[in-house]
């Protein structure tokens, strides 16, 4: 008997799903067994392969102002995943330019493949489907260290970052030891 056919209006395409589900088993696979990003840990939220949960452990060497920061995150995979972006949200409160207060992560690769209505992203540095759950977490970690200060998510972490830098720092080595206390709860 032949599959029934597929209805307009339909959300899924045939294995978009399963896919997506299977792409993400093996990139969270990878993940689990690669030593190319020291101070990253992921593990699945309950049993769902489209969302995981990230430990950012950097050391001083790594960063000089989120170093020995321990922060929890959430990466959520739509179901159209690797066509369409992920989100990150981070759970440990992050005082930066590019993160909302409410957690959310402002970053470029993030931002859906279309082109900006405001130009000011190039299509070059938008989300594409050869990004992975690994080089996010690797443009995450340098964003931390090189906040974009032009167009900041959180405004107040902006201003600071450009015009006061001693009191950023006290602002995020406060996250910092926060995250040491509360960061494995």
């Amino acid at each position: 008997m032949a599959s029934p056919p597929n209805r307009a209006g339909s959300t899924s395409s045939p294995g978009g799903t399963s896919s997506a589900a299977l792409l993400l088993g093996q990139q969270f696979k990878q993940m689990q067994t690669d030593k190319d990003i020291p101070g990253i840990s992921c593990g699945l939220v309950g049993n769902s392969v489209f969302e995981w949960e990230i430990m950012i452990m950097l050391d001083e060497e790594q960063d000089s102002l989120y170093g020995g920061g321990c922060f929890r995150a959430r990466l959520t995979f739509p179901p159209t995943y690797p066509h369409a972006p992920p989100t990150m949200r981070f759970i440990t409160p992050l005082f930066h330019p590019n993160i909302y207060a409410n957690g959310d992560v402002c970053i470029s690769i993030l931002h859906p493949p279309e082109d900006d209505k405001y130009g000011y992203e190039s299509a070059a540095e938008r989300w594409s489907p050869v990004q992975t759950p690994e080089t996010i977490l690797l443009s995450v970690i340098s964003m931390l260290s090189s906040p974009n200060d032009e167009s900041p998510a959180n405004i107040e972490a902006g201003k600071l970052w450009r015009g006061d830098r001693k009191e950023f720092r006290r602002r995020v080595r406060k996250c910092v030891r926060d995250s040491q206390e509360g960061g494995w709860d």
